[in-house]
């Protein structure tokens, strides 16, 4: 996600909360595991988008509001774009040696939020001493790690819901004074406020998104503990989190914080992987599957046994660092419609020359900068206009229509081409989705050039995703993502 606190922008949070949801209210919720030297899986819970019906789950409305909130996410992107003008990259050598413990493995299980009422994966960390779950939202776009707290308080307030830190109930937890280099340089980037009423005072913090919503709370070390799958517990010490004390906003509601997993000196991945072997994993169940359904987000070496591939393991180069940190770009040569690749401008696809695109946990449709989008549209229209166009529109998707008689079959399939030689062939219902009951839509959205694409979940289903941090490298592979 990215952030804009006071007047200036920030990226860490990059929210786009495709869903609305529609009935009785729903909480995320993922479970972490430990790991002491080399692969770590937290749960992921994962939201929608969409109405469904017929099966006794609740429905989700796929709004103009709520694709507000996708658009407003991608100012968000754009915004970490031109944030950050130092990239981790100096930093690669000495990961590369750090990394410890290469065959251990972190895991916990992850399930689809439709069942939540949300538009992203959740994860469930245990976090203080003694520990806590927390449900939190796995975000590959925030740098942060924070979630709800009430900071001088013994108990949780009358009808306060049960996700809620207490530092007082928590021996490891240690504040940072805003008098320090640490709050006062370090942690600018985080957006950490200038006031500061006494030395000791906590460093405190202002959180705004795009779409109004805010999280206030102080920074500070804490203990995170994860479930080793060969030992047991491991204690991350000293984690930096953000203890959130005031949170608006409807998209923060279902869950108790956000989980960084940006390419970040201060995120849960720069720690979690140095832990265990340089590299992170998920593999995304279906965005329509029910909570009993579930997954893991994985740090360390995951075991293909684990959720079984469909196709071989491809990789591809990372672009980490500037201009896209800490965001996880990706080198992309062009696109194919039905194996014809498109001629679209090779600067869509240069993140030095206005473009760029990167893959992203947080953001559900896949956004493509104009001159792509229009190329791709007109590729996938002849296939889709056999169907009856429908009129009430889903701005701003560009082309619904009534999915009576509708046969996957005879829509071409979509290839992304990195220009290392890897293919990423998503499912067709991974592009052309369920958008209300009855109704498809084309799940792209088309976004003003110059400016960066966004592959986003949704694309991303049915495939393991590794990103492998100590090679800069991605890879992925087609998996039903049951876990076994």
């Amino acid at each position: 996600m990215i952030y804009r606190s006071g007047g200036g922008t920030m990226t860490g949070n990059k929210w786009l909360l495709l869903l609305l949801f529609i009935g009785s209210q729903a909480r995320a919720s993922l479970l972490p595991s430990a790991s002491g030297g080399g692969s770590m899986e937290l749960g992921l819970v994962r939201g929608h988008s969409w109405s469904v019906e017929g099966d006794g789950g609740p429905k989700l409305e796929l709004t103009r509001e709520v694709l507000r909130h996708d658009v407003n996410r991608y100012k968000m992107i754009i915004s970490a774009k031109h944030r950050r003008e130092s990239a981790p990259m100096t930093r690669r050598k000495a990961w590369e040696e750090d990394y410890l413990n290469g065959n251990a493995w972190m895991e916990a299980p992850m399930t689809a939020g439709r069942d939540y009422g949300i538009g992203e994966y959740v994860v469930q960390v245990k976090v203080g001493t003694p520990p806590k779950k927390f449900w939190l939202i796995a975000d590959t776009g925030s740098d942060l790690t924070w979630m709800r707290c009430l900071y001088d308080h013994q108990k949780p307030r009358r009808g306060h819901r049960p996700g809620v830190l207490l530092p007082a109930k928590s021996s490891t937890f240690a504040t940072i004074p805003c008098s320090s280099h640490t709050c006062k340089v370090d942690l600018m980037n985080l957006f950490s406020l200038s006031r500061c009423p006494t030395p000791s005072s906590p460093c405190a913090y202002d959180f705004r998104y795009t779409d109004g919503s805010f999280a206030k709370g102080i920074f500070a070390y804490e203990t995170i503990s994860v479930d080793l799958t060969s030992s047991g517990p491991k204690k991350l010490e000293r984690m930096l989190i953000g203890c959130s004390e005031i949170i608006k906003g409807q998209t923060l509601q279902p869950v108790d914080g956000v989980l960084g997993l940006a390419n970040s000196e201060y995120s849960f991945t720069a720690r979690a992987a140095r832990e265990f072997g340089g590299k992170f994993s998920y593999c995304l169940v279906d965005h329509l599957s029910h909570k009993n359904l579930s997954n893991h987000l994985t740090f360390g070496s995951r075991p293909q046994s684990r959720s079984p591939l469909l196709g071989d393991m491809q990789y591809t180069k990372l672009v980490l660092g500037r201009p896209l940190n800490p965001l996880y770009g990706v080198d992309i040569l062009g696109i194919s419609v039905g194996g014809t690749i498109l001629g679209i401008p090779v600067q869509v696809w240069a993140p030095n020359s206005g473009g760029g695109t990167v893959i992203d946990s947080g953001t559900s449709l896949t956004l493509l900068a104009a001159p792509a989008y229009r190329l791709i549209f007109g590729a996938l229209e002849a296939s889709l206009s056999r169907y009856k166009k429908v009129d009430e529109k889903l701005s701003p998707l560009k082309y619904c229509f009534d999915s009576t008689g509708f046969n996957e079959s005879l829509i071409p399939r979509l290839g992304i081409h990195f220009k290392d030689g890897a293919v990423f062939e998503p499912q067709v219902k991974s592009y052309v989705i369920d958008a209300a009951p009855g109704i498809k839509c084309l799940g792209l959205l088309s976004v003003s050039w110059p400016g960066v694409s966004v592959i986003g979940n949704i694309l991303q289903q049915n495939h393991l995703w590794e990103f492998n941090l100590a090679k800069g490298k991605l890879g992925f592979a087609p998996s039903s993502c049951i876990y076994i």
